[in-house]
């Protein structure tokens, strides 16, 4: 992709619920593709019981090209499953019906050869479907862990955030993924996608994505061009047990603030906290108001949540301790 001054003026980041939602079809459909998400795949099919996945899985194969139309760009930075999927439905049927032709093309199954041949044959008969199955797959299997799935993904905008403003978009587009890589003005993505052009001026979404894990997916014009990449921190996603702090350090400040003090390596929420060190959200609240007096924490607001993230000077604080315990 050829990245134009007039694209990075347009550069920017958002969240994408229906994306997250699209994307683990392909988790369930593979799991041992994805073993960092086995925890939520084991947690959500017993709720998947009952809801006829069948029109999912023949639009969504586990490898291969993905019909563009069921993850449209966010148009917002902190993405509404709702608002999205009113943009999913009002897609042409014209365009429908192309898609679902190019799955077949890039993973012709015997299995659901068939079955996309019926959709793609009357795509407006397909997007009356779709509006029952997806927000149906949605309720069940994403909505329940949105939340922490959400504060993850916007933990790593406000990380990368700071990038941008401290190196610059070189260093931003070059640090996002072993697979994309910064030259000059172009941004080289290794995958199996043929194309060479510009952006067209439109810039470029960036989209922390969960469920795009191990690898980046990319949406090229004449779509707004977006740049699906896995977040800092996602291999910690589904941990249920909080990091240990140092015995020296409990001892400095107290054994609840230190255990925040240590998971705060990654910004996370009052509510991710308190679910993960199983005290409440008012205590954590407090001990936060404390540490943030202190100059240890610092917050930042993203829409209705805050998320809180260590400040240097307490990751010097740690280092000192860790290496005077050594």
């Amino acid at each position: 992709m050829e990245v134009r001054p007039e694209d990075l003026a347009r550069l920017r980041f958002a969240v994408s619920p229906i994306g997250e939602t699209v994307h683990s079809l392909r988790v369930l459909a593979s799991p041992e593709l994805y073993p960092l998400h086995l925890p939520w795949a084991r947690a959500v099919r017993p709720r998947l019981h009952g809801l006829d996945l069948g029109l999912l899985r023949a639009m969504v194969p586990p490898r291969g090209y993905l019909p563009d139309f069921l993850t449209p760009p966010p148009s917002a930075p902190l993405g509404d499953f709702a608002a999205e999927f009113d943009r999913v439905l009002a897609t042409p049927p014209e365009q429908v019906a192309a898609e679902l032709g190019w799955v077949g093309d890039t993973f012709p199954d015997p299995e659901h050869r068939a079955e996309r041949g019926r959709l793609a044959a009357d795509p407006a008969a397909t997007l009356r479907r779709l509006g029952e199955a997806l927000p149906a797959y949605w309720t069940e299997a994403i909505e329940p862990h949105w939340q922490r799935i959400a504060d993850l993904l916007e933990s790593d905008i406000i990380a990368r955030a700071q990038a941008l403003a401290s190196a610059g978009a070189g260093q931003l587009l070059g640090d996002l993924h072993e697979q994309v890589s910064w030259h000059g003005d172009r941004l080289r993505i290794a995958n199996a996608l043929q194309f060479r052009g510009t952006l067209d001026g439109r810039g470029l979404v960036l989209v922390p994505s969960a469920f795009s894990w191990p690898r980046v997916l990319v949406m090229c014009p004449p779509y707004q061009p977006m740049l699906s990449y896995p977040p800092h921190g996602v291999a910690t996603l589904w941990e249920t047990r909080a990091a240990i702090p140092p015995d020296a350090l409990a001892a400095l400040i107290g054994r609840h603030r230190a255990a925040l003090l240590t998971a705060l390596a990654a910004p996370a929420s009052t509510t991710d906290l308190a679910r993960r060190h199983e005290i409440t959200p008012g205590a954590v609240s407090q001990h936060l108001a404390v540490l943030r007096r202190c100059g240890l924490v610092t917050s930042h607001r993203i829409g209705r949540r805050v998320l809180y993230r260590r400040t240097p000077a307490a990751d010097t604080l740690l280092t000192a301790i860790t290496v005077s315990s050594s």
